[in-house]
């Protein structure tokens, strides 16, 4: 006679049912437990993403949902991670908030609920929105060599040397025209 299977499916990605309180508590720092549970605020220009400029996918600190990809992001001046659209519209939930005295829209992980921070409408092109995010509800996974997100990023990196010895040049050659004249 075959005995009943008593063993649980593997529960590491994408599944909430055993993010207790006390497991949460004891895997997430003090600060990522207070931002993703406790809808909390890290301060602007503190956290660890705000200013990476590294190519990958931004993850859910707590389920490891995947929800920004790198080249989303951008600098809003906030002192927070910016990005204009998840990964996917399905991503992250966003959901009134009226903690202070004007209503924002606050933006969750829509697979296990955590705080990740605001969504407002003042972002770029194509979407107008800026997700404006708490670094502790993030954790970056690098993006491969060879992966789009890696070769979109070697592109910006290549495009921005290029340009910054194209003005090199260009202010040389003014130096030497400028030298010439004035004998």
């Amino acid at each position: 006679m075959a005995q009943p299977d008593n063993t649980q499916p593997d529960k590491t990605h994408h599944d909430t049912t055993d993010h207790t309180e006390t497991d949460l508590e004891n895997r997430l720092t003090p600060l990522q437990y207070r931002v993703t549970q406790k809808a909390g605020t890290e301060p602007a220009f503190t956290g660890e993403y705000w200013d990476t400029k590294a190519a990958g996918t931004y993850h859910c600190v707590v389920c490891d949902t995947p929800l920004f990809d790198s080249a989303t992001k951008y600098d809003s001046g906030t002192g927070w991670p910016s990005f204009f659209e998840p990964v996917a519209p399905e991503a992250v939930d966003t959901k009134r908030d009226f903690k202070l005295l004007m209503p924002r829209t606050e933006a969750v992980c829509s697979t296990c609920g955590a705080h990740l921070g605001h969504v407002f409408p003042d972002g770029p092109q194509p979407t107008g929105d800026r997700y404006c995010m708490n670094s502790a509800s993030l954790r970056l996974a690098p993006a491969q060599p060879g992966s789009d997100a890696a070769d979109h990023d070697a592109a910006e990196s290549n495009a921005a040397k290029s340009d910054a010895a194209e003005s090199d040049a260009a202010e040389s050659d003014a130096a030497g025209s400028n030298a010439a004249g004035t004998g």
